[in-house]
């Protein structure tokens, strides 16, 4: 008796990866953010965390890129991340500018959209475009052709 196995595309395992570093990132932020108004050494811990985030969102699209081109998967992981990038940039220059009334409501987003996105691309849950299923007129099967009333 032959068992059948699957191995799933290397780019889907990159991209599950690179979402969790992402989100990693971010959670470490909100930590360095308390620590920022309570310690002497939170700043730099959050400076630090910000420039790894911000490379973190970079692989996050890089790996989106490499899922979608090679394998022939979805183009929405890449729009995501491209999203992504641009709120980490937007979210980078409010940290600059000492922003927090728009920098900390921006973070909280970013970190919800982050654990939305990883939990898109867990384990056991088919992709955004092969889980669906075209069911016809107002829920019902489609009638094969030749057989329509």
């Amino acid at each position: 008796m032959a068992t059948r196995t699957t191995s799933e595309p290397s780019g889907r395992t990159f991209l599950r990866i690179a979402i969790a570093l992402q989100t990693l990132a971010i959670f470490f932020q909100a930590t360095t953010a308390g620590l920022l108004l309570s310690t002497s050494y939170g700043e730099v811990l959050h400076s630090v965390g910000a420039r790894v985030m911000y490379g973190a969102t970079m692989v996050y699209l890089l790996a989106a890129v490499l899922a979608w081109r090679p394998g022939g998967g979805s183009p929405r992981p890449v729009l995501h991340s491209t999203g992504f990038l641009l709120l980490a940039s937007v979210q980078v220059v409010l940290g600059v500018a000492h922003r927090p009334a728009l920098h900390v409501p921006l973070g909280v987003l970013m970190f919800g959209l982050s654990v939305l996105a990883l939990v898109r691309v867990l384990p056991g849950r088919p992709p955004a475009d092969q889980g669906r299923t075209d069911r016809g007129r107002a829920g019902r099967p489609p009638v094969p052709a030749g057989k329509q009333s």
